[in-house]
């Protein structure tokens, strides 16, 4: 009966309890600091306080727009964006692209226009995607120096000169008649080093009309490497290479498809996309590219994703760039339209998050709009 006296803590003759103890200090020191009426639990206006009352009030610092301008951990300036643009040969204007709102097809005057824009409100880059007047088995139309994209490099360096970073997506897909990244072989998958090999020439192409930065989409094997070496081949040493480095086989591209007018004949991406569910997998293709010579690597999609954005910044002193993709831009527009969120809140939240997870760079169709909201 002793022993289970003593272990209950009753009567082992040692004074009051730890935690008894503890209130006592606590009531000692805060009695030095506040007023009496705070000690007994209840504030000046009868209602019950924290005992004893906190010292450390975060929300001081979230008191006003000003302060928490001030000490924002993140910021979303104009110059992290890059706007997407679709260039359709032999269109004159605009067409718009209805499932994605406020996104269009455009000519060659018209995405100098919107180039113009983006320059004006300070907005980092463009990334133009090429849809061509003919497709065949092996896109060819994607290293045509008269193609939608060479023209709209031309166009648009003569009209912002260096005052906005030209970007060229690099794949086939918009270019085959059957809508895979290259060439197909008998076995119905993508030919990877032949798909590589139109690469390389896409590169010279775009790099030739104008272009800053090319990007391979297509994620096949050695495709880094095949480009650097055919760049500085042709004495092109100074354009760089943004890698997609880990891009998963998405749901979430399907507007794009629709935009780019790459939607597949038949089969589908998953032999050469990343798994969904493959962070480990996707950590070894950003070694690989990074290895292979990326000036920048990007993770697609970037909202399901952040993990893995982050992941890459931990690991990589490279740039990182995510693309807010069409799905997630679209749902967004959408749910908007039907009044069921704040569509311009949303995507600011969403590409803030973007640039939380560590991407030093965000590729979105909200670009113009989040930079007037920035800049306003």
């Amino acid at each position: 009966m002793t022993g289970s006296a003593d272990r209950a803590g009753v009567s082992l003759g040692v004074g009051p309890l730890p935690h008894a103890r503890c209130r006592s200090r606590a009531r000692t020191r805060a009695g030095t600091h506040l007023p009496p009426r705070y000690l007994d639990g209840t504030s000046p206006e009868g209602g019950q306080l924290l005992h004893p009352a906190p010292t450390q009030r975060l929300r001081r610092l979230r008191r006003t727009p000003a302060l928490r301008r001030s000490f924002a951990e993140t910021e979303l300036p104009p110059r992290s964006l890059v706007l997407p643009i679709f260039v359709a040969a032999e269109l004159d204007g605009e067409r718009p692209v209805p499932s994605l709102p406020g996104v269009s097809q455009h000519g060659v005057a018209s995405a100098v226009a919107l180039a113009e824009q983006a320059v004006e409100l300070g907005v980092g880059g463009v990334i133009l995607f090429g849809i061509p007047s003919r497709k065949d088995p092996a896109g060819s139309g994607g290293w045509d120096p008269e193609g939608p994209v060479p023209a709209a490099l031309r166009a648009m360096r003569a009209a912002v000169g260096d005052r906005l970073v030209l970007w060229a997506d690099v794949c086939q897909c918009e270019y085959t008649d059957h809508g895979h990244c290259g060439p197909v072989g008998g076995d119905g998958e993508v030919d990877n080093d032949a798909a590589v090999a139109g690469y390389v020439r896409d590169a010279l192409a775009y790099a030739e009309a104008g272009a800053d930065l090319v990007a391979p989409s297509g994620m096949m094997d050695g495709q880094v490497a095949a480009i650097r070496h055919g760049l500085d081949e042709a004495r092109h040493q100074a354009v760089g290479i943004v890698a997609y480095a880990a891009k998963f086989a998405s749901a979430f591209y399907g507007p794009f498809r629709e935009a780019a007018g790459s939607t597949l004949v038949g089969g589908d991406r998953h032999g050469h996309q990343l798994d969904v569910g493959n962070a480990r997998e996707a950590a070894r293709e950003l070694a690989l590219d990074a290895a292979e010579g990326a000036d920048v690597l990007m993770v697609k999609p970037a909202l399901a994703y952040l993990d893995v954005v982050a992941a890459a910044r931990r690991q990589h002193q490279l740039p990182i760039a995510a693309y807010h993709v069409s799905g997630e831009y679209a749902m967004v527009a959408a749910a908007h339209d039907r009044g069921w969120l704040d569509g311009p809140e949303v995507l600011e939240e969403s590409v803030r998050s973007i640039r939380r997870a560590g991407a030093d760079v965000v590729l979105t169709y909200a670009a113009l709009d989040l930079a007037r909201r920035v800049v306003t």
